[in-house]
């Protein structure tokens, strides 16, 4: 499939493992590849699952696409905005498998997704956009205030408050935690239990229930796209 995004089909259910680097970093040519792995899923009809390596999901945009000037940075965040959109609508259940670490873009993955499992461990899951010296864009407003809980929305936008798996269970990050090794099989057992309901059904009331975020995210995507927030 691609070097930086591995695809396994198999029993229904296609696994999609990120390989970019140390922190798997979301890059142009990566956010190709996860476009490129979910065409495919939609015409297996299979279930997905998305995951990294073993520690990280992701850390990430690429920093150096970010820092090599306004026009890049405001394409990359447009693209991985488009990018959260089609999982947020995509007519099989994503299930992400989250290895470890999930930061900035890695933890926009996460709010993308229809289930969401982390492992215990002393790892980092959050926004730290303001951290880094960067205004959150408007895509990345109101994807959190969509999914996160609400005493924790603003806590977690406005003050970069990274979180430990648990506590990324109770902000909406994730919605459960296990041992690490016992996090793919997990996985597999969630996208079983999955199978079993009416995927034209699901697709249906998907798009009723994020019908308004879907809207809203649109129109995000445009005014950052006018200028580098």
């Amino acid at each position: 499939m691609s070097d930086l995004i591995s695809y396994q089909l198999e029993d229904g259910i296609a696994t999609l493992t990120l390989c970019n680097g140390k922190v798997n970093a979301i890059s142009p040519d990566v956010i190709a590849a996860f476009n490129a792995a979910l065409d495919r899923a939609e015409q297996d009809k299979a279930i997905v699952i998305v995951t990294g390596q073993p520690g990280i999901l992701s850390g990430g945009y690429d920093l150096k696409v970010m820092t090599s000037g306004p026009q890049n940075a405001v394409a990359l965040v447009a693209a991985g905005s488009t990018l959260a959109r089609r999982m947020l609508a995509h007519p099989f259940p994503i299930i992400v498998a989250c290895p470890g670490h999930a930061v900035a873009k890695g933890a926009f993955l996460l709010l993308s997704a229809d289930y969401r499992i982390g492992v215990e461990g002393p790892f980092s899951i959050g926004l730290n956009e303001v951290q880094i010296g960067m205004t959150m864009h408007n895509v990345g407003i109101e994807l959190a205030r969509d999914r996160l809980d609400k005493s924790t929305f603003q806590r977690s936008v406005i003050n970069g408050q990274m979180f430990d798996p648990q506590g990324a269970v109770d902000a909406g990050f994730l919605d459960k935690v296990v041992p690490a090794e016992q996090l793919l099989a997990t996985a597999q057992a969630v996208a079983q239990q999955l199978k079993k309901i009416n995927m034209n059904a699901h697709k249906n009331t998907k798009l009723k229930v994020r019908k308004a975020l879907l809207e809203t995210l649109d129109q995000a995507i445009e005014l950052d796209k006018q200028h580098l927030v």
